[in-house]
């Protein structure tokens, strides 16, 4: 069975010498026009969208490479019911308060609610036949969605992390999924946060204390190691 073993920080990763691609999944967290495009939520907030699409084109040849693997894709989509009866009301009074309400009619259609065009994926990385999408309400993903059952039914140990942003989604979705036992490596030229700051905090979050949540590498050594499959 192929493996990939990555240099990365503080340790190679993974910690038990190897990772079976069969066992491995890319996630592709919150890839969303709402996160990272023109007119989205980030947009309406008044952040520089480019720190967010900053990880776009590492990701996209990430992406290319594993698909050619047949290694696992797993993207997340961050959204609300029309009704917004999943959406709690702090989280929406909080989004109101900076001018991008949940819900509310923006550019990009309703913001943060699913089936508008600000919800969808972007082009770059749009989900292909035969990849799952999860659908979540929330910053996480296993307290609120069915991924920790797709992985587990898939025989999933090992998780590769992209996506936006650093600080929250994306580190959320690590915490969460370090809880359980899933063995994580972040791709920090993969992702990318709203502030630069928070998103050199939120990588050296994961790498503290001899890897609190996983360990860091790059898209350079990632592609490096499924040349080598």
């Amino acid at each position: 069975m192929p493996t990939l073993q990555i240099p990365a920080d503080p340790y190679t990763w993974p910690f038990d010498g190897a990772a079976p691609i069969e066992k491995t999944a890319l996630l592709c967290i919150d890839w969303q026009v709402d996160f990272c495009g023109q007119g989205g939520y980030v947009d309406a907030m008044g952040y520089d969208i480019s720190l967010t699409r900053a990880g776009v084109e590492p990701t996209r040849r990430v992406l290319e490479a594993w698909r050619e693997s047949d290694g696992l894709v797993v993207h997340t989509r961050e959204g609300h019911k029309h009704d917004l009866s999943d959406c709690p009301p702090n989280k929406r009074w909080r989004s109101r308060q900076i001018h991008a309400g949940i819900g509310d009619v923006g550019p990009c259609g309703r913001i943060l609610v699913r089936g508008e065009p600000g919800w969808e994926i972007i082009p770059e990385l749009a989900p292909i036949a035969g990849e799952f999408v999860i659908d979540k309400p929330s910053k996480g993903a296993f307290t609120t969605t069915d991924i920790d059952l797709v992985l587990r039914n898939r025989g999933i140990t090992h998780l590769v992390f992209t996506g936006i942003t650093t600080d929250v989604c994306v580190h959320t979705i690590m915490r969460e999924a370090n809880d359980l036992g899933y063995e994580c490596l972040l791709l920090d030229d993969c992702t990318g946060a709203t502030d630069f700051g928070n998103y050199m905090a939120a990588v050296k979050m994961v790498k503290m204390q001899g890897g609190v949540f996983g360990s860091v590498s790059n898209s350079q050594h990632l592609l490096a190691a499924l040349d080598n499959l």
